[in-house]
């Protein structure tokens, strides 16, 4: 009953009350404290970054991609060009059974699997109502089945692009190259902002050496898009500008003509403007068609190419190595001159072999029975092996070393093509180093007739011929001539080297014996010197691919093809006033004379036959 009428305490609780709301207040003004610092914030500090990502939420910045520049030969002739191609699109969101769309699609135009599965991965990383790409270039029979039933197939369409075409084919894969998609390796590397929007890049030959040129700067258009990325309006546009055109110093009926010419027969053949270095003719076989690697190659077909005894991927021309056979002779002949091992006059014996002093090895001659005394002029003409195998021990591998390194031997000729080779010059100094191993004289003997570990390359032997037909004066080869773009034209040239010192006697020694291998009665390409009212320089050369054992004789009859000997001839003409060096190399061909140098004599033929028509 008492605790009914206990006394309250009002004074404690009126300051619980007032302490209560105190605290509430306190809280109240943290709160709003809070809230208007982080609206200063928006508003004030970070207004220029969060009115980007407004911005960025309406308008999107589109790349505009160039036109590739277009390649031409030197007469003008389109070697490279940008042809419309019609594609298969396919809008997803206004698919309603994607299963059904595709397989209907697919019986209709006879559509692989793989590029169904190429479709379905494109389409993932893309927006719904993106326009998505499942068949691409359509023959004119597919557009024709298409347009049939084109109402029937909602959500599905036809789009024209650009898309890189090759009209020469196989005859230009080497040298032209092709332009592929760009892989993801390549995307890390390559600037963003140039290549925002572009799927294509050179993969090989000028395409690929000539990338920044060809592919042009990008442009770009501000579009106003909705929240859901929806385009609604162009608010401005940069046009790109397109890529540069290239004028190649390539002849492609010269081209034409090589190519043909080696028909039956892998190898290589390369041709140079001996006056400026400008490379006529750069001929691989065989070429494989680079038009399938611009819309993506199926995998059987690149395996087929991959896997082919003839690696028409290869390019014999710029990596092919091959010993360079007798077409060395006339260089070590140069250098026995230059360094007085001999004299033009001096006869040496050959009997048919070749011995070192206390060695009971014989070094062969390709004649059986020999040559007997020979002077250099004749050891040129008849390609006397023995005398060469004296000289060659005269000289010793040091000075032959030296010289021919002059004249570009086991270095790269810096044409303008990624992945040259540089052969191999071998030295002392270079067996050491690799095998380990000190250098034995034999090995002398055969590095002066052009065997053992001497390598070269089509444009290396090209190019040293080149340089002995100017007597002394090297350039460089090159293939683009012509750069044309907006601003106008620039011309090309190959770049001077240093000049080699020679006496002038000697290299015209020189020079007739070569002009005598051709125009002789004994000459070993005599077979090419008819119907013609000019000289011609060259020489002849035979290249071992397998060993033969001391005393056995060599039957080509008898040996696989694969292991026959290649056959190589190098020229230039006219021989008093040249203006074209040619180097060709048959693989298993045989015989220089009889294979090789009628490849040379068509191409100097109707080279010459062209310039004095122009």
């Amino acid at each position: 009953m008492s605790n009914m009428y206990a006394i309250k305490d009002h004074s404690f609780e009126n300051q619980l009350f007032i302490n209560r709301i105190v605290i509430a207040f306190i809280i109240i003004i943290l709160l709003t404290s809070g809230l208007i610092a982080r609206l200063i914030y928006l508003q004030i500090v970070g207004n220029a970054h969060y009115s980007s990502l407004a911005k960025d939420n309406s308008i999107k910045i589109v790349p505009l991609v160039p036109a590739r520049g277009i390649i031409y030969d030197r007469k003008g002739r389109v070697l490279a060009e940008n042809t419309p191609s019609y594609s298969l699109e396919i809008i997803p969101e206004q698919i309603k059974d994607m299963d059904d769309i595709l397989l209907r699609l697919q019986k209709l135009l006879d559509i692989s699997n793989e590029e169904i599965e190429q479709f379905q991965k494109l389409r993932k990383r893309q927006k719904r109502f993106a326009s998505t790409p499942l068949l691409l270039s359509m023959t004119d029979e597919e557009l024709a089945k298409f347009a049939v039933v084109r109402p029937y197939f909602l959500g599905v369409d036809i789009h024209t692009q650009l898309v890189r075409h090759y009209p020469y084919s196989d005859l230009t894969a080497h040298v032209v190259g092709y332009v592929g998609r760009i892989n993801e390796t390549e995307l890390k590397e390559l600037p963003i902002a140039e290549y925002r929007g572009s799927s294509h890049i050179g993969k090989l030959g000028v395409e690929n050496s000539y990338e920044n040129e060809l592919h042009g700067k990008t442009g770009y258009a501000e579009i106003e898009t909705n929240v859901q990325a929806r385009l609604l309006n162009t608010l401005n546009e940069v046009n790109p500008d397109p890529g540069t055109n290239l004028y190649l110093t390539l002849d492609i009926d010269l081209q034409k003509t090589a190519y043909e010419a080696l028909a039956g027969f892998n190898g290589a053949v390369v041709a140079i403007d001996i006056a400026t270095g400008g490379v006529l003719v750069f001929v691989s076989r065989p070429g494989f068609d680079p038009n399938p690697f611009v819309v993506g190659i199926s995998n059987d077909t690149y395996q087929a190419l991959q896997s082919s005894e003839n690696q028409p991927l290869y390019n014999r021309a710029l990596r092919g190595l091959y010993p360079p056979g007798s077409t060395v002779k006339p260089f070590v002949a140069l250098a026995g001159l230059e360094y007085g091992a001999i004299n033009p006059e001096q006869k040496l014996y050959c009997p048919g072999y070749y011995q070192l002093p206390g060695v009971s090895h014989k070094y062969r001659d390709w004649k059986k029975g020999g040559h007997g005394s020979v002077d250099l002029n004749q050891a040129l003409t008849e390609s006397c092996d023995v005398y060469f195998y004296r000289l060659a021990s005269m000289l010793g591998i040091d000075n032959m070393y030296n010289f021919l390194q002059k004249f570009g031997f086991g270095e790269k000729t810096g044409i303008d093509l990624m992945g040259e080779k540089s052969g191999l010059l071998p030295s002392r100094e270079w067996k050491l180093d690799k095998k380990n191993q000190a250098w034995y004289p034999g090995e002398t003997l055969i590095t002066g007739i052009g065997q053992g570990y001497l390598q070269v390359t089509p444009l290396q032997l090209a190019r040293a011929t080149a340089t002995l037909a100017n007597k002394g004066k090297v350039v460089t080869p090159f293939l683009v001539g012509n750069i044309v773009n907006s601003q106008g034209s620039h011309q090309r040239t190959g770049a001077n080297n240093n000049d080699i010192p020679l006496n002038q006697d000697n290299i015209n020694t020189v020079i007739n014996g070569m002009i005598n291998v051709i125009h002789s009665e004994h000459g070993t390409a005599k077979g090419i010197n008819r119907n013609i009212s000019y000289q011609i320089a060259g020489k002849t050369g035979t290249a071992q691919v397998t060993g033969i054992k001391q005393g056995a004789k060599y039957n080509e009859n008898n040996i696989d093809f694969k292991f026959r000997d290649h056959a190589l001839f190098v020229s230039f003409a006219p021989a008093n006033a040249p203006k074209i060096a040619v180097a060709v190399v048959v693989e298993n061909g045989g015989h220089g004379g009889s294979v090789a140098a009628p490849i040379a004599g068509q191409v100097i033929k109707q080279f010459l036959q062209d310039y004095h028509e122009n």
